[in-house]
């Protein structure tokens, strides 16, 4: 397992996000940086193991099974983003822009200053097959946004059980709502995306319950700026 405190977050969720960066960082900069179309491929193809692998741990019943598969994904990805790094990013011609884009520190006496975002983001549900729902992201009617300050978005989530969770689901492994969140801040999950459609797949045991959302845009240094609207749909 990669363990470095000085580049790597220690959450999964993070890890994946970070990678997601990577990604589409690389989509249009992998060509300048010397980094072959395959390895780009096969970054992507440990992300969607390591999405996939995630959620399940994260929306169905944890088991030793999903636990051993979910750490064997992400040390894999992990690795191969250690590897990356080493060969790839440690010297020119990437700039101190390019180490932010990517989510590493910028050199070692390189300072940079990026406002925070303006403007809120709201998103429209769609309804695709069961237990799967569609997030459309767009700014919300009125704020204004400036797309040097927009890096992508973090979108909260967490669901609530119809009479609200009890002690042991709020806290446990698995964490439920026990009331309508006030703002984001009470929601207990997130995931970064720099995409506009994003697809949430649900466990099927939690069809029929609600979940709530609210997203913020993030700059490249990973700072928030306002909370959009708390909005909610029921889990097909």
């Amino acid at each position: 397992m990669v363990h470095n405190s000085d580049w790597l977050p220690s959450r999964r969720e993070f890890q994946l996000a970070m990678a997601k960066s990577w990604e589409s960082v690389l989509e249009t900069k992998g060509g300048a940086w010397n980094i072959e179309d395959k390895e780009i491929s096969e970054l992507s193809e440990l992300i969607d193991k390591a999405e996939k692998i995630l959620n399940k741990a994260s929306f169905s019943e944890r088991s030793t099974i999903v636990t051993a598969q979910c750490e064997e994904i992400f040390d894999r990805m992990t690795a191969f983003m250690q590897d990356l790094k080493t060969r790839c990013f440690l010297s020119p011609p990437l700039t101190a822009d390019d180490f932010i884009s990517l989510e590493l520190k910028p050199k070692s006496g390189i300072r940079t200053s990026i406002p925070l975002p303006s403007g809120q983001a709201e998103a429209e549900v769609s309804y695709l097959d069961a237990h799967l729902l569609s997030l459309s992201i767009r700014p919300l009617p009125g704020t204004v946004i400036d797309s040097r300050n927009v890096h992508g978005f973090r979108i909260f989530y967490g669901i609530l059980f119809p009479s609200g969770a009890v002690v042991e689901q709020a806290t446990g492994s698995i964490k439920y709502l026990t009331e309508p969140p006030k703002s984001g801040d009470d929601l207990p999950y997130s995931k970064f995306t720099r995409r506009k459609e994003e697809l949430f797949d649900f466990n099927a045991g939690d069809s029929g319950r609600t979940v709530y959302f609210c997203i913020h845009y993030e700059n490249s240094n990973g700072q928030a700026g306002s909370w959009g609207p708390i909005f909610h749909a029921t889990i097909p």
